[in-house]
């Protein structure tokens, strides 16, 4: 029996519990600046939190384009710009099927050009814009909490991607 337990633990939970952590890329959506700098979080799907949009990398796009890609689908965010440039990261637990895994998320700015009400997640999530300060206040995580208090559009400076 201690045989079975051993070979279960090595082989299977050991590995599990020390596999690295997983990558997933964010866009911090943003319009105005200065003190009428607003940022837009949406709700997630799962349990409802406020989140910044986010998913996993896309094959065949940067880092960057693929968290553009996220900002449409999560947030109707139909055109933005983006230095391209990571500003930040935040790990949080991803929870599925009752296990939980660490993400890493590199989050890129974007500067909301176009935003639409039909997108592809409209039906399955609420967004608002909001000032960073008070997105600080809605979101979970804490380095995304410090990421949205200390967060200055005028620091960055995007272009088309």
């Amino acid at each position: 029996m201690y045989h079975h337990l051993r070979s279960a633990w090595q082989g299977y939970v050991l590995p599990m519990l020390q596999r690295p952590k997983r990558l997933q890329v964010a866009a911090l959506c943003y319009r105005g600046e200065g003190d009428k700098t607003e940022v837009l979080i949406v709700s997630s799907r799962g349990t409802g939190r406020w989140i910044i949009p986010k998913g996993w990398p896309i094959r065949g796009l940067t880092s960057a384009q693929a968290a553009l890609q996220e900002a449409w689908e999560e947030a109707g965010v139909r055109k933005g710009r983006t230095t391209g440039e990571v500003i930040g990261s935040y790990t949080y637990k991803k929870r599925k099927s009752g296990w939980a895994m660490l993400v890493d998320t590199l989050v890129y700015p974007v500067a909301v050009d176009d935003l639409r009400d039909d997108f592809p997640e409209a039906s399955e999530r609420r967004r608002k814009w909001v000032p960073p300060q008070k997105a600080a206040e809605l979101v979970q995580e804490p380095e995304l909490q410090e990421l949205l208090r200390t967060f200055r559009p005028e620091a960055v400076n995007p272009h088309i991607t």
